[in-house]
């Protein structure tokens, strides 16, 4: 039979701008090309809109999607009040009577056999859910959120700073704890977040199904690498990015800088910081957010993936690999990644080790020509969406009685 599934996501799949909406809209096309049907509805935020107009025609038939918009940025009195009681807020603001209301009308004019929850931020429609439809529930796990937020308290040397993270990640792993028993699976998208939830022995069923990529689209080599070009792309609105990126201008890049004048950084990514605008000169390039990411890797020689503090799998270490790239990542960017280091990717954590990884790379370009290689092989063997998707479908299958 064919399954109708319900896509509830905490921002628009479409267009796929930075690695959550990559993922987010894999899973749709993957859904979709496996025989579902599919029905899209998202948060629309003032970060992340939606227009129809640039979406393609063809999504919009097929997914039927809509949108509401719910106003998630912070408000310090609703935060400190969080504190006090204990709630989680990072999760809480993602709560919309408007969507409430829109959910209950979609549940009430179509049966679905699945509701498919994109992240942790759509949980808190889970009662509604389950007032009003008896489909199963699948949370879809991008990141164990807690673990983010441990880590940037962890990385975090102002004390009042500090306190305030470490009572968020408190709060949202009790959240995340108690929302195993709301749902009736779990498909992490990380092997390293899939082992934490089997130590957590929920009874519920949990799988692993990471990233996957339309291989067809990641077609490498279309344009020249710019030679002695390295380059960081990521999301600048997420904090872990502007951290990694952090310590690598203040810690790696003057290392490299001085041993290899010749080489040039490139730092893309959307919601770009002033601060890096500034930093600007004849070796460090501030482009933004780009419009063509595939476009840009493929122009670029070395990719850096220097994250101190995160969760779930780097999106965009896939699609390099996909776009055959050499990429040298701290071991937490590469987390969740089936990889082997200095085969198809390079691992370093230290300011030292990875400034000379980076100049061993361009001193031996066969070394990174290998690398790039077999990044792509990778890409192909475990991260297709087609055979991912599959994994997901006979997943579903498994819950629904």
């Amino acid at each position: 039979m064919k399954l109708s599934v319900l896509q509830l996501c905490n921002k628009p799949p479409y267009p796929p701008i930075d690695g959550g909406c990559i993922a987010m809209n894999t899973v749709t096309h993957g859904l979709l090309e496996a025989g579902c049907h599919v029905k899209v509805l998202t948060i629309e935020t003032s970060k992340h809109k939606l227009d129809l107009n640039l979406l393609p025609k063809e999504y919009i038939e097929k997914t039927k999607i809509e949108s509401v918009f719910v106003d998630t940025t912070i408000n310090i009195v609703d935060a400190f009040s969080a504190l006090i009681t204990s709630d989680s807020y990072n999760v809480s603001r993602f709560f919309s009577p408007d969507f409430d209301r829109k959910l209950i009308s979609v549940l009430q004019e179509t049966k679905f056999d699945i509701i498919h929850l994109e992240s942790l931020f759509m949980t808190p429609y889970i009662g509604t859910l389950r007032r009003v439809t008896k489909a199963k529930i699948v949370l879809r796990s991008h990141n164990l959120e807690y673990i983010i937020w441990e880590n940037l308290a962890r990385g975090t040397k102002n004390f009042p700073k500090k306190t305030y993270l470490k009572i968020l990640s408190s709060q949202l792993k009790k959240y995340e704890l108690g929302v195993l028993k709301d749902v009736d699976g779990i498909a992490t998208i990380s092997s390293e977040d899939y082992k934490k939830y089997i130590s957590f022995k929920a009874a519920k069923p949990i799988i692993n199904i990471p990233f996957g990529v339309d291989l067809e689209k990641y077609i490498p080599g279309k344009s020249t690498s710019e030679e002695n070009s390295i380059f960081h792309i990521g999301a600048m609105d997420w904090a872990p990015n502007v951290e990694g990126v952090d310590w690598f201008l203040k810690e790696v890049w003057p290392l490299v800088h001085k041993a290899n004048p010749k080489l040039k950084f490139y730092l893309a990514g959307k919601a770009m910081p002033e601060k890096y605008r500034i930093l600007e000169s004849d070796s460090v390039y501030c482009l933004g957010e780009v419009k063509d990411a595939k476009e840009f890797m493929d122009s670029k020689k070395l990719m850096v993936v220097p994250l101190l503090s995160a969760g779930g799998i780097r999106v965009k270490i896939i699609e390099g690999m996909a776009m055959k790239k050499c990429i040298v990542s701290t071991k937490t960017g590469a987390e969740g990644i089936d990889y082997k280091n200095n085969i198809n990717i390079h691992i370093a954590d230290e300011p030292l080790q990875f400034s000379n990884k980076i100049l061993e790379l361009f001193n031996q370009p066969q070394q990174m020509h290998d690398t790039a290689e077999q990044a792509r092989v990778l890409a192909q063997n475990h991260y297709d969406n087609n055979l991912l998707s599959r994994d997901l479908l006979n997943f579903y299958y498994s819950i629904i009685p």
